[in-house]
């Protein structure tokens, strides 16, 4: 171990990093509220000159409600983690766990991945009421809503399916490599974790999206033919042209692109086609096209794998200190108690970075918007955007401070600025 980390760490007990601990989370939580509370504030501001006449009388009531609506549930349901969070680390929830697992099995391997699988389980089990209000009763309020109670179920089962086989095993790696190779472990579990980022981004829409919704080509017609002259006009090549059946859990509409190579598609939302016409359409597939263009996409990838090998080297000095077992429960050293531990204690860092991806998140929005501009009609483009939002019930008038924590795209007043 490095000599400076090894006598930082050494010098700190497990009671300081149980006040650390707890301090960075209530912290997180106050700034959360705070943010929440300055959003809420601006709901009833002016609306721009620039999107007058996006929502009429009713319909901006009905996103004001909306907006509040949702502000305050997010509230509520942040809390009650909160206080469920608390309560754990005061409890020393964690470590009692840790010992009835132990108590089932020798293996450190399999008591780590048993020691995930439960304390998911009972996470989620705790937030489905929350998850189950904020779709059949908030989104089904203001129309929002298409999921049944069935394909609810379902999603969940799936998802705990793909959680244990993905999850598992990414963990099960992580774990064999901290106890076979020790503090050098970061350096190969970055080799496989940027193979797996890889190939999540490759084959998304081929392995993962079929698992909950329905992908069908593009049907020939006068929307394909503008899409693909269009297309040949700025030299994107592009045979994957898919529509999602996104209408079987919500009214909202998107768009997005996925893979590398030959295996980059275009996914269209049913929604957004049944609401658009054929201009805007091309429209907003060409601010697509200008991810890929501006090479967003593995801008991204490059800059992800980056900061997960930073993340990674950081904790190799941190994660092998028992005291972070102790400060979580715990009664001797386990990697998976100090895992949640160093999850926790570098979350001021993760703030950081997810600041600074946001910023390059928004900067390449007003990029693929400038290379729509420029390439197509951009009157289509700002009316597919102030439709999106209206059909969405959007916040046309966030806080600043919001967005700068929140958003990955510019606000809408912004990108019309923007192609202004």
């Amino acid at each position: 171990m490095n000599p400076v980390f090894h006598i930082l760490i050494s010098e700190v007990t497990y009671q300081y990093i149980y006040i650390i601990i707890v301090a960075i989370i209530s912290a997180e939580f106050i700034i959360n509220c705070i943010l929440e509370m300055l959003n809420y504030s601006k709901l009833d501001a002016a609306i721009p000159i620039e999107l007058q006449g996006i929502y009429d009388t009713d319909k901006y009531k009905q996103m004001i409600d909306y907006q509040k609506a949702n502000i305050k549930f997010g509230v509520v349901s942040d809390g009650f983690s909160f206080l469920l969070t608390i309560a754990v680390l005061v409890t020393g929830m964690l470590g009692k766990v840790d010992v009835w697992i132990s108590g089932y099995t020798a293996i450190p391997l399999v008591q780590s991945l048993l020691f995930a699988g439960v304390i998911f389980m009972l996470s989620d089990i705790l937030s489905l009421p929350f998850q189950w209000y904020g779709v059949f009763v908030i989104e089904q309020k203001y129309g929002f809503n298409k999921t049944t109670p069935m394909l609810f179920i379902t999603d969940k089962l799936k998802g705990y399916a793909l959680t244990a086989t993905l999850g598992g095993g990414i963990l099960a790696i992580l774990i064999w490599l901290v106890q076979s190779i020790g503090q050098n472990y970061w350096l190969y579990f970055w080799a496989v974790i940027s193979v797996f980022m890889l190939l999540i981004n490759i084959f998304y829409t081929t392995w993962i999206v079929p698992l909950f919704n329905k992908l069908t080509p593009l049907e020939e017609g006068e929307l394909k033919t503008k899409i693909m002259d269009y297309c040949h006009k700025v030299q994107f090549p592009i045979d994957n042209l898919y529509v999602i059946d996104g209408s079987k859990r919500s009214t909202k509409a998107n768009a997005y692109f996925s893979g590398l190579g030959k295996r980059k598609k275009i996914v269209l939302y049913d929604t957004l086609i049944q609401n658009h016409t054929h201009e805007e359409l091309v429209a907003v597939l060409a601010h697509e096209v200008g991810h890929f263009k501006k090479r967003h996409i593995i801008t991204n990838i490059l800059f992800s794998i980056v900061l997960t090998g930073i993340t990674l080297f950081i904790s190799s000095f941190i994660v092998f200190n028992p005291e972070l077992s102790y400060a979580l429960g715990g009664t001797g050293n386990k990697i998976h108690l100090n895992l949640v531990a160093f999850g926790i204690l570098y979350s001021p860092i993760s703030t950081l970075t997810s600041l600074m991806m946001g910023i390059l998140s928004r900067k390449n929005e007003y990029e693929a918007d400038a290379f729509a501009k420029n390439t197509y009609n951009f009157s289509d483009l700002v009316n597919a955007l102030k439709k999106l939002s209206a059909n969405n019930l959007s916040n046309l008038t966030p806080h600043p401070a919001y967005v700068f924590f929140n958003y990955s795209h510019p606000t809408l007043l912004q990108r019309i600025r923007a192609m202004g």
